[in-house]
């Protein structure tokens, strides 16, 4: 990310991005990535003017020159690239070190640039073509970031070290690098001090602001708690019929847990005998199947032992056949070649003794024996014809048996891969003994596996039996709370209606306390225009003054380049009648003294105007604040008294509810009314007209007066529940309940 040089753009990039740098006037950006591209954008259009891509080449940093003509971009190759109109123009070598940043000065004369090993190389520019630039080291680390102020007399580098440094910039006599034109500074102010004023006093407006909601959000907090007192009311009747639901649920549960515990045990009790019985079984099949298999090792290895002394006596057969065949045929053959080597000689001597005869006749006659010569010729042909045929006849042969003794050795080479074949045999046998010998120790271990489950199962069922335990106590814990939560838990309804209905009022006096407040709030909001309108007056007064102080100091500049003319008198006089000239009026320096005086009058007044509003509207506030006070403290002491009457009624209900159930065991005990049906002005005779069949079905009669009992039980609790209803009613320790009719009382006599 980049500001531009004048401060009004901000650039931000992302991805291959590493650097981007905008030219002095704003109007280009130039971007480098990892990618080996860089590229020169035009901000007016948006669009790309140029671009040069090296894939090769992973770029670090790139700068651009003071007249946006060329760039300079530096990389993982080592080098620092001129790129002009969309190609490399120049690549100046690094010297075996890697540029990670690239600055080049506004002026336009010099180039810095940050390498890995933390070093940084100033170079003059145009660039030099021979190795010439001065390096310091500075960090400790790769530089990431190189910047230049903007009158080139600080350099300020980062590295990966975490380090900052600010060098200062001069040239090799010590003196700073001046710029060609100076930077014009602003006479603009960004910021005044009356806006900051203004500030403040927005400041102190929203902190009473803020305070006003603050009042206003803890009044609708209590209204909240009023709403969640009522919820919380209605929660816990919720909560009370869900604590009886679970109790029923409990109870079906624990008899469901009895059942399951009584199928479990025979559950188990089953399994263990079928786990008995199929140990023994097991044991009984495994004892058999290792005789079994034990008298077969056996057999297998008498028919190894006998195979293995069967094939060593075949192995001695066809060795002593083997040497006794090849001895005869080593006599045989050699016989054949003495005989034939004899007979070669014999014939060699032959031709020994006809080449001497026929050299010895050839001296002799030479003319008449060249038809000798060719009989002779012939007939040694023939024999040469009949030896060669001989000889092949014998290279037959001795090819035969050579067959034979390859086929005597295939025949050995067969009987050696049978020996092999019963030898792999016999370990495929040893390795089923094995096998076997496994599964033998598999069976044990499942056998030990089984004991450790039924260990298991029986630690289990302890630990469950431990668990119901448990619970049955803390299902007796809750059965305990839950009779106490009824006990606490049944408000009446009618009270609260008397609590809403204060609380209403009370609502209501805040409502009216709130209206006031507002009504002082547009009280004050108007004193705080009248006060804001003091203050612009006092700001123009100030900028009054701060004009006239600004007129002194430009005097005192002037008066004091009119002291360099001390020496001489006569443009000294022309300078300070130019002051005065320029300076002093006599009517304007009247009116000024005229309008200070004015102005200072009116402001003490003012003042003091101000002053005795802020000391009634304090007066006011404090007042108001005490009677807020007052109010407060008033509903609060109604508060406390109501939640007394709160606490004295539920007493009472308690007591009540307790001589509720007093009577209606009284009842259950020891009367028998009469149903609501039956006139109490039934006389006597028909009463004991009907007693007659009452007397025949006893049981009958013992029934109906129950459901009459019960009849009227429910009748009276109806009559509790409707004067507890009644706002006021407190029960009497002096009633009596109505007393039977005496037809009943004999009835009860009769039938006892």
């Amino acid at each position: 990310c980049s500001f531009s040089n004048g401060g009004h753009l901000f650039a931000a990039v992302s991805g291959n991005v590493r650097s981007v740098v905008w030219n002095m006037d704003d109007s280009k950006l130039v971007s480098c990535g990892t990618d080996g591209a860089v590229y020169e954008w035009n901000l007016s259009s948006g669009k790309r003017e140029t671009e040069c891509v090296l894939k090769s080449c992973s770029y670090n940093c790139v700068t651009i020159s003071p007249d946006a003509k060329i760039i300079f971009a530096v990389g993982s190759d080592q080098t620092l690239k001129e790129i002009a109109d969309s190609s490399v123009l120049r690549e100046t070598s690094a010297f075996d070190v890697i540029y990670t940043a690239v600055v080049i000065s506004h002026s336009g004369r010099m180039m810095f640039l940050g390498t890995s090993v933390g070093t940084i190389r100033a170079v003059k520019y145009p660039l030099p073509l021979q190795k010439e630039f001065n390096e310091y080291q500075a960090h400790a680390g790769p530089i990431t970031k190189m910047l230049l102020t903007f009158d080139d007399q600080f350099l300020l580098t980062t590295a990966e070290d975490g380090c900052l440094f600010t060098w200062k910039v001069f040239d090799k006599d010590g003196r700073g690098i001046k710029r060609e034109r100076e930077v014009g500074f602003a006479e603009e102010v960004l910021v005044t001090k009356t806006d900051m004023e203004e500030k403040a006093q927005i400041m102190l407006e929203l902190k009473t602001r803020v305070e006003e909601l603050k009042m206003e959000n803890e009044y609708q907090l209590r209204l909240k708690d009023m709403n969640y007192s009522e919820k919380i009311k209605e929660l816990t009747d919720k909560f009370i019929q869900e604590m009886e639901s679970l109790k029923t649920k409990n109870q079906v549960l624990k008899t469901e847990k009895e059942k399951q515990d009584i199928l479990h045990r025979e559950h188990i009790e089953n399994l263990l005998d079928k786990q008995s019985r199929e140990l023994q079984d097991l044991e009984n099949c495994n004892n058999q199947k290792l005789l079994l298999e034990y008298e077969k090792y056996q057999e297998l290895q008498l028919k190894s032992q006998r195979m293995q002394e069967e094939y060593e006596k075949q192995l001695r057969d066809n060795d002593e056949t083997k040497s006794q065949a090849l001895e005869e045929l080593t006599e045989f053959y050699e016989a054949k070649l003495q005989e034939k080597t004899t007979f070669l000689e014999e014939a060699q001597e032959d031709v020994r003794q006809q080449l001497r005869e026929f050299e010895e006749t050839k001296k002799q006659i030479e003319e008449d024996e060249d038809l000798e010569i060719q009989d002779i010729k012939t007939k040694y042909e023939k024999k040469l014809r009949e030896e060669k045929e001989s000889n092949l006849r014998l290279k037959g042969e001795t090819g035969i048996m050579r067959k034979k003794f390859s086929s005597l050795q295939k025949e050995i080479e067969e009987r050696a891969n049978d020996v092999d074949t019963l030898k792999g045999e016999q370990v495929k046998l040893q390795g089923v003994i094995k096998s076997l010998e496994k599964d033998i120790v598999g069976l044990k271990r499942e056998i030990q596996e089984r004991d450790e489950t039924i260990q298991d199962k029986e630690k289990r069922i302890y630990d469950l039996k431990k668990k119901n335990q448990e619970l049955e106590k803390f299902k007796f814990v809750l059965d305990y709370k839950i009779k106490e939560l009824k006990k606490q838990i049944e408000p009446r309804e009618n009270e609260i209606k008397v609590l809403k209905e204060q609380i209403q009022e009370m609502e209501a006096e805040l409502e009216r306390s709130h209206k006031q407040n507002t009504q002082l709030e547009l009280n004050i909001t108007e004193l705080w225009q009248k006060l804001r309108a003091t203050d612009q007056e006092i700001r123009r007064e100030r900028q009054k003054e701060r004009d006239l102080e600004a007129l002194v100091k430009r005097f005192k500049t002037d008066l004091h380049n009119c002291v360099a003319y001390i020496q001489d008198p006569r443009l000294l006089k022309e300078k300070v009648r130019g002051l005065f000239e320029k300076y002093v009026q006599p009517a304007d320096m009247v009116e000024m003294a005229e309008l200070n005086t004015d102005l200072q009058q009116e402001y003490a007044r003012q003042r003091e105007h101000l002053e005795r509003n802020l000391a009634t509207l304090r007066k006011k506030v404090v007042k108001e604040s005490e009677l807020h006070r007052t109010d407060y403290v008033r509903i609060m002491q109604e508060n406390v008294s109501l939640i007394k009457e709160i606490n004295e009624l539920r007493r009472e209900l308690k007591f009540t509810r307790s001589q509720v159930y007093d009577l209606e065991a009284t009842l259950k005990l020891t009367r028998k009314l009469r149903p609501q049906d039956v006139p109490e002005t039934v006389p006597r005779e028909d009463m004991l007209r009907v007693a007659p069949p009452m007397r025949l079905n006893q049981q009958e009669e013992t029934e109906r007066i129950i459901e009459m009992q019960r009849q009227e039980i429910q009748r009276l609790r109806d009559q509790i529940q409707e004067q507890e209803q009644v706002p006021g009613f407190h029960p009497l320790a002096g009633t009596r309940l109505p007393s039977l009719p005496r037809e009943e009382v004999d009835f009860e006599l009769q039938t006892n």
